[in-house]
């Protein structure tokens, strides 16, 4: 199955040829994913606002073709996967888009486990993905579309300035979260191989039976389904810059053919005896203590060394607070195009409730946060009482595994005040009735806008408001709200 139904597994399938976007769709709709088809490019963007987690498109296609559909949504949606479907003679078209961002092509005829495998890999990227922040926009508070102005990161604006045109290795290091392939990319647009080729691969979405034909593809023949010859990785950033990201996932058996690349220049695909040599500037990443999975055996100690020529390490969010107001505004500006909203600001006082809070996510927490509150929030400022419950707001509890409670929806019906007498029989049913009323019109209200925000997707509806799909389910039957699905 493709995952459980709180995981993002939406598929967006755009083909002009009718039988080819209902094989698709069979297939998907077995492996549990939700699908969506259109026929051309342009039906294709129409429809990334109904929670779109991945896209599957043709290469040739009317009116916008799969090129011209992998750019804008390069552009406009950089965290969902593109794969292109391409025909034999067509793979150069579909390895050129490969290096302009898609995540990886489909060659017909294909058979249904490269489709299995592709999508299963797509759809935990995109997973992977989302747990870091992608403040691309962008802004005066700042350099290289990173957002903040803290000693810290002027000093990694530094280190970006110096070591970016250089041939060095990097390995960026930081909890999840803290930006770390902005920088990768940073690295690369600032460099002389600003031109070439940016590929990056997450390699802890690899299976590690995987992991090899992925980063140096594979020859025909080389094993079973492989019917053609497909380039990886590494022959992809010919020229340019590959990205690694969480490369302490790398099985140790890999990790010796990773550091002959690096040391030699060259390799063979996996059923290939030819040498293929390569110039690539290699960049990696990980959360991890790489030196303890040293000590532990889980890293080779010669291959970090050759990583590790040049170490950024980002710092947590909680030790850059002085940049919080910053990204604040940062992502209010966003959300507010994004979400058609006029929000001017943020209070002061909730500005600095969210100074002092930990943020265990980093910036990517503080941007769900943001775009929580913004979605839920009626006035023209974010107040202290719009932030999430557990951030010392009083209308929206995300972390409740159900909707708003009684107490945090309607708190001033909820208990009199304490010089109130007790009140007794009819008062205290009108009361209970008047509480039952008002939570009622609360709960309709959040469900039929996290609704219209996701265009009818329950399951996306349900992630925003941090209740399962089918307790929303129960809930819009209850109210009366019709399932659009």
């Amino acid at each position: 199955m493709a995952g459980n139904e709180t995981e993002a597994k939406r598929v967006l399938i755009a083909d002009d040829e009718l039988n080819m976007r209902r094989v698709l769709e069979a297939i998907l709709r077995r492996d549990g994913y939700d699908v969506v088809t259109v026929a051309n490019g342009n039906e294709a963007l129409a429809s990334m606002g109904r929670g779109i987690n991945m896209v599957i498109t043709d290469l040739k296609m009317p009116i916008l073709d799969g090129m011209g559909l992998l750019r804008k949504l390069s552009a406009d949606y950089p965290d969902v996967p593109v794969v292109m479907i391409t025909a034999h003679g067509s793979v150069e078209n579909a390895v050129e888009a490969v290096k302009l961002g898609a995540f990886d092509y489909l060659e017909k005829p294909f058979d249904q486990v490269q489709i299995h495998q592709i999508v299963a890999k797509a759809m935990h990227t995109h997973m992977l993905a989302r747990r870091d922040a992608r403040p691309e926009d962008t802004t005066t508070h700042g350099r290289f579309r990173l957002v903040g102005e803290s000693p810290a990161i002027r000093q990694l604006y530094a280190i970006v300035e110096k070591v970016a045109d250089t041939p060095s290795t990097v390995l960026i290091t930081g909890e999840s979260g803290t930006g770390k392939e902005l920088v990768a990319r940073a690295l690369h647009d600032n460099s002389s191989r600003r031109a070439g080729p940016f590929i990056k691969i997450n390699c802890a979405a690899i299976p590690k039976t995987l992991m090899e034909s992925e980063l140096f593809g594979y020859d025909k023949g080389a094993f079973t389904g492989a019917v053609g010859s497909k380039p990886g990785r590494f022959e992809l950033a010919h020229g340019g810059t590959l990205f690694l990201d969480e490369i302490g996932e790398i099985p140790v058996e890999m990790q010796v053919k990773l550091l002959r690349v690096l040391q030699e220049s060259e390799f063979e695909r996996v059923g290939g005896i030819k040498t293929i040599k390569v110039d690539v500037r290699l960049l990696t990443a990980t959360n991890r203590d790489l030196a303890a999975e040293i000590a532990s055996g889980g890293f080779r100690e010669d291959l970090y060394y050759r990583l590790n020529v040049v170490p950024i390490h980002l710092p947590a969010l909680r030790e850059r607070r002085q940049d919080i107001p910053l990204l604040v505004d940062h992502f209010i500006a966003r959300f507010n195009d994004r979400l058609k909203k006029q929000i001017t600001g943020a209070d002061p006082a909730a500005v600095e409730r969210l100074v002092v809070h930990n943020w265990p996510g980093n910036i990517r927490e503080l941007e769900n946060v943001i775009e929580r509150t913004i979605l839920f929030c009626e006035g023209p400022q974010i107040l202290l009482e719009d932030l999430p419950a557990e951030l010392g707001g009083v209308t929206f509890r995300p972390s409740h595994p159900e909707l708003p409670t009684v107490e945090a929806v309607v708190p001033a019906a909820a208990s009199p005040p304490p010089s109130a007498a007790p009140l007794v029989g009819e008062e205290v049913g009108s009361l209970k009735e008047a509480v039952r009323v008002e939570t009622e019109r609360v709960e309709r209200e959040l469900i039929q806008r996290a609704l219209d925000e996701t265009g009818g997707n329950v399951t996306q509806a349900a992630r925003k408001l941090q209740i399962s799909r089918k307790s929303l389910q129960t809930k819009m039957k209850e109210l009366g709200l019709r399932d659009r699905e």
